[in-house]
C-alpha cells in the first residue's frame, strides 16, 4: 500500500456479443478500397438481429454498432471480424485500466527494468500489423507469474515472471505473445464483455465516490488481471508471438522453454494479487509440440538470432524475489506497515488484500469491507467534512478522540448502494504529517452483526515502533558465476537461501540434479527465511 490518490471514475465502452450468429454479416468491397476495408451489408445485419432475440431495437442497435465499428480483416489473423470496439475506443480503454492498473498493483520501482522493457516491447510491436498503437509496456511490482495486456497497447509483465526467466528471448516471446492478444483483438473484446457485464463488490456500487473509490479501481484493474482467453486465442497468440520474436530476430527456440517452465509451476507459486499465467492463459493441447511444429518449418539458420542469456541475468541481479515486506505485509491477521510504519489488526477470518492504494479486509459472506486508505485533506477534520458532505451520504455526529497517542475524528453514517442501504463508521487519523481514512461498512441488515469487530479494527490503528518489524526486508536475486561444474541440489548442501532447491531449480529453468558448467550464471534467492514477528 502507498499513498496512491485517484479522482477518475470509470467509463464503460459497450460490446455487443451475438452468439446466434458468432460471424460477421456479408460483406461487399468498398467503393474506394484499402486492405482489410469492407461496407456492411446493413440488410443482412437487420436479418440476422431479428433471427436473435435483440428485437427491433436491437435491430436498430447492431446495424448502428456495426455500422460505426464495421467489420473488417485483421491483418494479424487474416479473419474477418466484427469490431464494435474502435481503435480510438480501444486506446481509451487501455488507457483507463493503466491508470487503475498503476494505482491497484503498482508499478516495479527501478527505472532500468521499466525502461528496457519498454525498449523491447517497442521492438517486437514495431514488427507487428499494428505499429501505430501507442504502445506501452510496463514492469508491475508482483511476485506472481505471468504477463498481460490491455487493449490499446498496453501490455504489462510482472516481476515474479521475469525472476523466473532465464534470456531475453524468453521474455521476447511472452511480451509478443501478449502482443498477440492486441493484435489479434482478444484484448478488446474480452475486456468489453467485462466491462458490459460490471462486475462489482457484493454491496454494489455506492452513491459516495469516496466510499466506492477503490472498490470501483480495485474491481476494474483486478478485471483486467483475469481476463481469460479461450484455448483457441492462447494458440493464436502463441503463433503470433513466434512471428514477431521471429521478426525481431530472437531465437524462436526459446519460446517453448517457457511453456514447459510454466507447466512446472505448481498453482501455490508465486503469490500476490496478480493470477499466475496459467489461470488467465488456458495451456492449449500439446502447447510445446505445437509450437515446436511451427519452428521447424522455419528455416533452420540461428546462428545470429538473439538470446542473451548472461546479459539478461546481470539484469536479475539484486531483483526482489517474492513478496516485498516494506509495501505491508500480514501476520495472520495483523497488518504491518513497514514503510508507512502503521500497524492495525483486522477482523479474524476476513479476507484481506494488499494493494498500492489501500488495504482492504472483505468478510467471509462479502456483506461487509474495512478500508484503509490515505486521504487527501491536511487534516482529520477536513478528511471528515469532506466525506461526510458527499451527496447520498446521511452522516450522524462526529466526535474527536485521541486513539493511541493519535488524533481522529469519527461518525456514523449511512449511504445508498445498487443492492440497498450500507450502514458504517468513518475514522480519521493524523499520522506523521499526513492523513488516514479508515473506513468499515456493511449491508445495514447486517451492521449490527459486524459494527463491534469493525470499531475494534479501526481503533487498533496505531505507529509501528518495533525495529524489527520497521527493518523487515525483502529476499532478492543474487547471480552467481560458478568457478566449477556442480548442481543446484549440491550447491544447496553448502550454500544458503531462504527458499527450496526445488525453488531454485525452477527458477534457473534446470533440473535439480542437472550439472551445471564452470562459468555459467545461476539465480539464486538470498535474504530473510522468515519475516520478523512483530511486538505490539
Amino acid at each position: 500500500m502507498a499513498l496512491v490518490l485517484l479522482d477518475e471514475s470509470p467509463t464503460l465502452y459497450a460490446y455487443a456479443d451475438f452468439p446466434p450468429f458468432g460471424r460477421c454479416p456479408r460483406t461487399t468491397p468498398a467503393a474506394s478500397v484499402h486492405e482489410g476495408e469492407f461496407r456492411v451489408d446493413e440488410s443482412e445485419v437487420e436479418s440476422m438481429a431479428r433471427g436473435s432475440r435483440l428485437g427491433a431495437m436491437g435491430a436498430l442497435t447492431l446495424v448502428a454498432g456495426v455500422t460505426l465499428g464495421g467489420c473488417a480483416i485483421n491483418p494479424a489473423t487474416g479473419k474477418n471480424q466484427l469490431m464494435l470496439v474502435s481503435q480510438d475506443q480501444g486506446i481509451a480503454m487501455g488507457r483507463q485500466a493503466d491508470t487503475a492498473i498503476i494505482a491497484s498493483i503498482g508499478l516495479y520501482p527501478d527505472a532500468s527494468w521499466q525502461a528496457y522493457i519498454q525498449q523491447l516491447g517497442a521492438k517486437l510491436a514495431a514488427t507487428s500489423e499494428r505499429p501505430d498503437l501507442p504502445w506501452t509496456f510496463r514492469v508491475v511490482d508482483d511476485p506472481a507469474v505471468n504477463a498481460f495486456a490491455v487493449p490499446g497497447g498496453f501490455v504489462y509483465v510482472t516481476r515474479g515472471l521475469l525472476t523466473h526467466l532465464t534470456d531475453e528471448a524468453e521474455l521476447a516471446s511472452v511480451v509478443g505473445h501478449e502482443i498477440g492478444h492486441i493484435t489479434a483483438r482478444h484484448t478488446a473484446a474480452e475486456m468489453s464483455k467485462q466491462q458490459l457485464i460490471g462486475a462489482g463488490l457484493a454491496l454494489g456500487s455506492m452513491a459516495s465516490s469516496t466510499v466506492a473509490n477503490y472498490a470501483g479501481i480495485a474491481n476494474q484493474a483486478l478485471g483486467v488481471l483475469y481476463l481469460k482467453y479461450s484455448r483457441d486465442d492462447e494458440s493464436q497468440a502463441d503463433l503470433l508471438g513466434l512471428r514477431y520474436m521471429s521478426r525481431a530476430n530472437f531465437d524462436p527456440r526459446r519460446m517453448p522453454e517457457v511453456f514447459r517452465m510454466l507447466d512446472q509451476m505448481s498453482a501455490a507459486e508465486g503469490g500476490g494479487q496478480v493470477p499466475t499465467w496459467l489461470a488467465t492463459h488456458p495451456s492449449p493441447t500439446n502447447r510445446v509440440a505445437a509450437i515446436t511444429k511451427q519452428i521447424a518449418a522455419l528455416p533452420q539458420s540461428f546462428s545470429g538470432t538473439v538470446v542473451n542469456g548472461d546479459s539478461y541475468l546481470r539484469r536479475l541481479d539484486g531483483q526482489v524475489f517474492g513478496d516485498d515486506p516494506r509495501e505491508g505485509y500480514f501476520q495472520g491477521s495483523r497488518f504491518l506497515h513497514p514503510g508507512l510504519r502503521f500497524q492495525l489488526v483486522f477482523p479474524d477470518g476476513w479476507a484481506t488484500q494488499n494493494g498500492k492504494q489501500a488495504v482492504i479486509a472483505v468478510s467471509s459472506a462479502q456483506d461487509g469491507i474495512v478500508e484503509v486508505a490515505g486521504a487527501q485533506e491536511a487534516s482529520a477534520d477536513a478528511a471528515a467534512r469532506a466525506f461526510l458532505a458527499q451527496q447520498g451520504i446521511t452522516a450522524g455526529a462526529s466526535s474527536r478522540a485521541n486513539v493511541h497517542g493519535l488524533a481522529t475524528v469519527s461518525a456514523p453514517f449511512g449511504a445508498e448502494a445498487s443492492g440497498g442501504t450500507i450502514r458504517g463508521i468513518a475514522l480519521f487519523v493524523e499520522y506523521r504529517g499526513g492523513v488516514f481514512s479508515l473506513i468499515g461498512y456493511a449491508a445495514d441488515a447486517r451492521w449490527s452483526s459486524y459494527k463491534t469487530a469493525v470499531e475494534n479494527t479501526l481503533h487498533s490503528f496505531q505507529a509501528l515502533t518495533d525495529p524489527g518489524a520497521l527493518d523487515a526486508q525483502p529476499q532478492r536475486v543474487e547471480i552467481v558465476k560458478l568457478t566449477a561444474r556442480t548442481s543446484i541440489a549440491t550447491m544447496a548442501q553448502t550454500r544458503p537461501s531462504p527458499v527450496s532447491a526445488a525453488t531454485l531449480a525452477l527458477i534457473n529453468q534446470v533440473a535439480l540434479d542437472a550439472p551445471l558448467e564452470a562459468g555459467r550464471l545461476v539465480k539464486w534467492v538470498v535474504g530473510p527465511a522468515t519475516l520478523p514477528t512483530n511486538k505490539p
